[in-house]
């Protein structure tokens, strides 16, 4: 009970806190320089007169992608080739910018200042169909400024005796150290962590040590420095990546990174499942294994591209489209379940309701780890069970853009800790496809034999998965050599 008024409290604090930023966002407010502009997403017919071949993947497709697909017995499709040359050159004479594209769904995001190219886009033979996805506010508040930051954690944050100082309890939770007392912690795994900002990652000495491959922005605009927006990226990357012994160690200390910006912190509107599906693509093609994803979607700025709870399938909204193709391409995706259990919309949102992936809820920091008031619950509209599982996110203990250890709530931060211990899995199981895997955590998560739409099949038992995964293959290779 001490724990649940805590909590309350906290959040309560929390909503008064985001109130004052709301009302100084108002202040700082300014006009949109460049309105009126309108962003819309156009479906094609095919991907005839293409460049590229299925014959010649490394085209298009890195070797490491290639070799994800091979190692899984996954093939290159139709969906993994790019759009059509000949057809955005088609757009583009129309005195429209194509400023995005998704292959795996034939897309292409268009920018105009007129709607009246529209119907000049419609009267394409390559275009099957077109929809709004953004239109420029009145009024925006700037997002990308500079911080200060600590150049170290501060003394007292130390934990005497404790390796993995205040990640501690997130860890053990779950059974993660046990993996990481074999060897276990990454290495060889690459994770992606698509986001809104990694603020002062590229300054903080915590983040130095660790292994980032690159990063990329795919919001339009383009933000001036990922590394100087939001530190939401910041606290999730922390979650995994941070190795500072007895301060904080992450759940994936050695594997390597990819930062990607896709959400848009100026207005909340559908393109932002567009960009996400932009950076899954890419998340793909330079051969990640893994993608944390901690966004979520269900209200728009706009009501008419909002969602309905009859829609949370899986394959209507187009961001969940692209998720529950993942792990046909050979990648995990973990992504976290919302933070609307305590509002009137209470359910997961999208992509937290694709096929194939593992949605993650947040429970207290505190055995008996009951689950946080605030994390969405299922089912998805198909009756799949949601979440797939929870871990600590009531608080968690991250580094945020500041550079000091801290808490902060929510499925945000409890999908990092799965996903970064789901890699140290996944790189001792390397014969495992991402489904077999993902399906590995959820038979052994301490709720699989009567799994619901709260706690989902559990919490994961990282090192049961790993006796239970290295048991059957073991097995299968017995059989094998009979």
């Amino acid at each position: 009970m001490h724990r649940l008024m805590l909590l309350l409290t906290t959040l309560l604090t929390a909503a008064t806190s985001l109130y004052a930023d709301s009302q100084l966002e108002s202040l700082r407010r300014v006009r949109y320089k460049d309105g009126p502009v309108y962003i819309y997403r156009l479906t094609l017919t095919d991907k005839q007169g293409n460049d590229y071949s299925l014959d010649h993947p490394s085209r298009f497709l890195s070797h490491r992608s290639i070799e994800r697909r091979r190692r899984q017995g996954l093939t290159v499709d139709s969906t993994d080739l790019p759009v059509s040359q000949r057809y955005i050159r088609m757009v583009e004479s129309r005195d429209v910018a194509v400023i995005g594209q998704s292959r795996w769904q034939n897309t292409l995001l268009v920018r105009v200042r007129d709607t009246i190219h529209l119907q000049r886009l419609a009267q394409l033979p390559c275009v099957r169909a077109a929809k709004l996805v953004w239109q420029s506010p009145d009024s925006v508040s700037p997002t990308a400024f500079k911080t200060k930051y600590h150049d170290e954690f501060e003394p007292r944050d130390s934990v005497h005796g404790q390796l993995y100082g205040q990640a501690f309890h997130q860890i053990t939770a779950l059974k993660g150290q046990r993996l990481h007392d074999i060897g276990l912690r990454g290495e060889t795994m690459m994770i992606a962590v698509i986001d809104g900002g990694f603020k002062n990652v590229d300054k903080i000495p915590a983040f130095q040590r660790v292994d980032i491959r690159g990063y990329h922005d795919f919001v339009t605009p383009r933000s001036p420095s990922v590394f100087a927006e939001t530190d939401h990226g910041t606290k999730v990357l922390s979650a995994m990546a941070v190795s500072t012994p007895y301060f904080y160690i992450g759940t994936a200390p050695r594997a390597c990174y990819w930062l990607l910006r896709s959400e848009d912190q100026q207005t909340e509107q559908e393109v932002e499942e567009d960009y996400w599906t932009m950076a899954a693509e890419f998340a793909d093609s330079v051969g990640c294994d893994l993608v944390n994803s901690s966004l979520g979607y269900n209200e728009y700025d706009n009501p008419a591209m909002s969602y309905h709870q009859w829609q949370l399938d899986g394959h209507t909204s187009f961001a969940s489209r692209s998720a529950s193709m993942m792990a046909r391409k050979g990648i995990i995706l973990i992504t976290s379940a919302g933070n609307s259990g305590m509002g009137t919309w209470k359910k997961i949102g999208v992509p937290a309701d694709a096929d194939h992936i593992l949605t993650v809820g947040a429970i207290l920091a505190d055995e008996p780890y009951k689950i946080a008031p605030f994390s969405s619950v299922g089912p998805t509209q198909d009756q799949r069970v949601k979440p797939d599982v929870v871990a600590i996110g009531a608080p968690a203990r991250l580094v945020n853009g500041r550079g000091v250890i801290m808490d902060d709530m929510g499925t945000s931060f409890s999908a990092p800790i799965v996903c970064g211990l789901t890699a140290c899995l996944w790189q001792a199981l390397r014969n495992l496809t991402a489904d077999q895997l993902m399906e590995l955590i959820r038979q052994t998560s301490s709720n699989y034999e009567h799994p619901d739409n709260i706690y989902g099949f559990g919490i994961p038992n990282f090192w049961r998965a790993y006796m239970v995964g290295k048991m059957k293959s073991e097995e299968r290779r017995a059989k094998s050599e009979k």
